[in-house]
């Protein structure tokens, strides 16, 4: 359950990351001027903040209404396509991507799951956050009705295959706040994003992966 959990951002990455989930949320002050609609405000995002830091909470609920455990971490991306989807509590599980590869690491099964980036982003919420593409291209974009103080759009892919129905991304102030995923499994993903720093510093090497010691790796092709 915990790669369906940690999946759903970065691949779908649901079926992308075997059932990961990942997600983001930035509410730092602006650092640039606010677009009116939550589709202008999405693109203006992933125009003008080409990195940024910050911390999360998600939890998947299925269609009876049942929960899994809240997870909580922290992430920090660098466009195009370099990511850190660290979970801290209630066990510890990291995605990371290096631009050019996806590495999937389970402390408690001692794996990791190398896939390439094209093969876990292409079509996902990480491509929508963490990209530098169209987002037309791959998705399908509508204004939704703002609610919770949050204006709305719901973005769906136009591949098939991507492993999830639709995600529906609430911003303020041209950064995205909520993150709702419905996956293939009818189980909905809520991804709450805080304390974002736009287009920090960021250390050298933040985003390279190497395998710990004993660790077993698995390459996807």
């Amino acid at each position: 359950m915990r790669h369906k959990a940690l999946g759903a951002f970065a691949g779908g990455c649901a079926a992308r990351l075997r059932h990961a989930a990942v997600a983001l949320v930035l509410a730092a002050a602006p650092v640039f001027a606010w677009a009116a609609d939550a589709p202008a405000q999405l693109r203006d995002f992933a125009a003008k903040v080409q990195a940024g830091t910050g911390q999360f909470t998600q939890q998947t609920v299925d269609s009876k209404g049942g929960g899994k455990r809240p997870q909580s971490g922290e992430f920090a991306f660098k466009r195009p396509g370099q990511f850190k989807w660290a979970v801290k509590k209630p066990y510890e599980q990291l995605i990371v991507s290096d631009g050019k590869m996806v590495y999937q690491y389970d402390p408690d099964l001692a794996q990791v799951t190398q896939r390439k980036v094209d093969q876990s982003i292409g079509a996902s919420p990480a491509a929508i956050l963490f990209g530098s593409g169209s987002l037309d291209e791959a998705f399908s974009v509508t204004e939704l009705p703002g609610k919770d103080g949050l204006d709305w759009l719901r973005a769906t892919p136009r591949s098939a295959d991507a492993g999830f129905t639709h995600v529906d991304i609430g911003l303020k102030a041209s950064l995205p706040a909520r993150l709702e995923l419905l996956d293939s499994f009818g189980q909905t993903t809520r991804i709450e994003l805080s304390d974002i720093v736009a287009n920090p510093t960021l250390p050298p090497g933040e985003f390279q992966f190497v395998a710990p010691d004993g660790v077993d790796v698995v390459k996807m092709q």
